[in-house]
């Protein structure tokens, strides 16, 4: 009876399983399924204007509109024109980034978690991943409920005895009304989760025309209702001298910390492109200009409030629309609901693009065998509602900030990777050994985990740790201060210098002495084993096949001179 119930437990429990290769060992079980393999030609259509509609889509979302708000009405505040240059070089900078890591996944066709599998080991990626994951959970349910605000205002707008809704709620940090739309939000945005990521490309495509659009009938509103621009482009700024330097150093930081998450995890999305030019230039011009022209429109219609108001601008879009509300007409009411409803649909984007897919990826990899990127992305939201964040948002000022300064701390993880692909292999990927664990894989190091790309991660968090913990409200000592003030860059160079000398003084196999990318060579991707047996003289991935010779390091020690890369 005992065997019975065992093998009825065990044949639901390989119900559950997700497809797979055929022949792969339990091992290779916990490193691959479908959306981890390298993505097939069939699936690689993501073309430059669909990055376009990407980044336009997701340029447009509220934490951008407010990006220059800190800037100019902090105490130490710069002028408007100041805010908005150090957006167009934050978001420029941001954009060269996502280059980088988007290179990786354009030409190799691999996801973030498959890409630190070569710099952390196959199993020594798994920290990074899950740190990446859970921050993506939490960070869903905290967009959610912001999407949850514009969809008070779309019934506000259609129903005005909404506010007067019951309430329900014993707790102090919500009310009937804001869950119902932050839970209405939440399920609204479920049928998003379930198409592929090669496929929801058109959500962004969508996006990227309804919402700017959205976005300038909102700037050209509030200008005629202030007849004027407002006394903020009027204003200057505030701060002069050493401090002024420092401010504006803080405004471009802050603008590339808000793109912290999607620098690593860019590869989760460029890998569908058909080549990797498609995610380049396209990426490259469009995020710096896509995001400044938002953060512009912000500041306009936030100096704009000033005026129809009187008092201090008001920067949250959601507040100055709320405000439209009262003694509004039916026109009126049918331009704030438009408007929330633009609103809504670029949370939704920004909550997929650097929330869901990108948890729903991460978890794939943390048990390939059972989850893939829709099941994963549904564990995100259901994190993301079971978290309760009302009461995160409501019961710690600091928590915002403890989430946004966290991200940066991403910033040793991309130091790492970029460092390891650009500097020390060159370009250079044995796909095949990313899904082995072999200990003979060049990628396996020491039990799965490489001491050389942890031993830079740590570092390039030590650098910052004092002025992260200045940054959620503790004293500090003022040099830490001025450390952390140039955060992503301190992470970033004093992880990739450190995993470079590492590299150096104690070499890694599988690298090049010249610039090799063997992307190209990825066609039926087959990561079993068993394809080691079928050796070709000349491997279709390998140097002797570009007429190098000995330009792979480490090949014998590992195992892998002969090895049939040209199944890819």
């Amino acid at each position: 009876m005992e065997k019975l119930k065992q093998s009825k437990a065990r044949h639901y429990i390989d119900k559950l399983a997700v497809e797979s290769e055929p022949g792969l060992t339990n091992a290779q079980l916990m490193l691959t399924n479908y959306d981890l393999k390298p993505v097939e030609p069939e699936r690689r259509q993501w073309g430059p204007w669909n990055f376009v509609g990407f980044w336009i889509a997701d340029s447009f979302n509220i934490n951008t509109w407010m990006i220059s708000s800190s800037m100019i009405s902090g105490p130490d505040g710069i002028s408007w024109w100041q805010s908005w240059l150090c957006v167009w070089i934050g978001y420029s900078i941001a954009g060269c980034f996502i280059c980088a890591t988007g290179r990786i996944g354009a030409t190799y066709h691999i996801s973030f978690p498959v890409v630190c599998r070569a710099s952390f080991g196959v199993w020594g990626s798994l920290w990074p991943v899950f740190n990446r994951a859970a921050m993506a959970c939490i960070w869903y349910g905290v967009q959610s409920w912001i999407g949850g605000e514009c969809v008070t205002l779309m019934l506000r707008s259609i129903w005005s005895k909404y506010d007067d809704l019951p309430n329900t709620f014993p707790s102090q940090s919500t009310n009937t009304r804001d869950y119902v739309s932050f839970f209405l939000f939440w399920f609204c945005s479920l049928p998003a989760i379930w198409f592929p990521v090669h496929k929801i490309r058109h959500l962004f495509t969508v996006k990227a025309y309804f919402v700017p659009a959205a976005g300038v009938t909102f700037f050209i509103w509030a200008i005629l209702k202030a007849h004027g621009i407002g006394p903020i482009v009027k204003q200057g700024g505030k701060a002069t001298g050493a401090a002024l330097g420092w401010a504006m150093v803080k405004g471009i930081m802050s603008s590339i910390a808000n793109f912290a998450t999607l620098i690593v995890n860019d590869p989760d999305f460029a890998r569908f492109a058909r080549k990797p030019k498609d995610a380049f230039w396209s990426q490259l011009f469009t995020i710096p200009l896509g995001f400044a022209v938002t953060s512009f429109i912000g500041i306009i219609v936030s100096s704009s409030s000033a005026v129809i108001y009187g008092g201090t601008p008001v920067w949250n879009p959601l507040d100055l629309l709320g405000n439209f509300l009262d003694g509004a007409n039916s026109g009126e009411r049918f331009g704030v609901f438009i408007i929330s409803a633009a609103f809504a649909l670029a949370q939704l984007g920004t909550n997929i693009a650097a929330n869901s897919v990108s948890a729903g990826t991460d978890m794939t990899a943390l048990l390939p065998r059972y989850l893939n990127i829709r099941r994963g992305g549904y564990i995100c939201a259901l994190v993301g509602l079971v978290m309760c964040p009302w009461n995160l948002l409501s019961t710690s000022n600091n928590f915002t900030t403890y989430l946004s300064a966290y991200s940066v701390f991403l910033s040793s993880i991309a130091g790492v990777m970029i460092c390891d692909y650009y500097v020390v292999r060159k370009g250079y990927f044995q796909i095949r050994d990313l899904y082995s664990a072999r200990p003979s894989s060049p990628y396996y190091y020491s039990f799965g985990f490489s001491w050389r790309g942890y031993t830079a991660y740590i570092c390039g968090i030590l650098i910052n740790i004092v002025g992260f913990v200045g940054a959620i409200g503790k004293p500090v000592p003022i040099g830490a201060t001025y450390i952390y003030n140039l955060n992503f860059f301190c992470g970033f160079i004093v992880a990739s210098v450190t995993y470079y000398l590492l590299c150096r003084f104690f070499p890694i196999p599988a690298t090049s002495d010249v610039w090799m990318e063997v992307g190209d060579d990825i066609r039926n991707p087959s990561v079993a084993y068993g394809a080691d047996d079928e050796i070709d003289a000349v491997s279709e991935g390998s140097p002797e096949r570009y007429g190098i010779k000995g330009d792979v390091k480490g090949d014998e020690e590992a195992g892998i001179r002969e090895r049939k890369l040209g199944n890819f």
